[in-house]
């Protein structure tokens, strides 16, 4: 299991567009997410993922912490968590 901290985690929404992208990588084989600690853990048989699961988060507007967080990356934060209530 890995742990991530993430930016720009606001809601439950969020936390199923993040869900749902996650487990769409191959080689992933769950995803939590804590919206409180705005930290996902993800379990993976192949850490080799890990990248992968880093650009998906990044591309759905969810930087790793310390990585870099631009306003496009906040846009798509807020298109990404409307999508995620839409679903709940």
């Amino acid at each position: 299991m890995t742990t991530l901290e993430i930016l720009n985690l606001k809601c439950g929404g969020c936390a199923n567009t993040i869900k749902k992208g996650i487990l769409s990588i191959d080689g992933v084989t769950d995803v939590s997410v804590d919206v409180e600690a705005s930290k996902i853990t993800i379990d993976t048989k192949d850490n080799s993922v890990l990248t992968k699961v880093k650009n998906k988060l990044s591309m759905m507007g969810y930087p790793e912490v310390g990585d870099s967080n631009t306003i496009i990356h906040k846009a798509k934060s807020f298109v990404s968590c409307a999508t995620g209530k839409m679903s709940q």
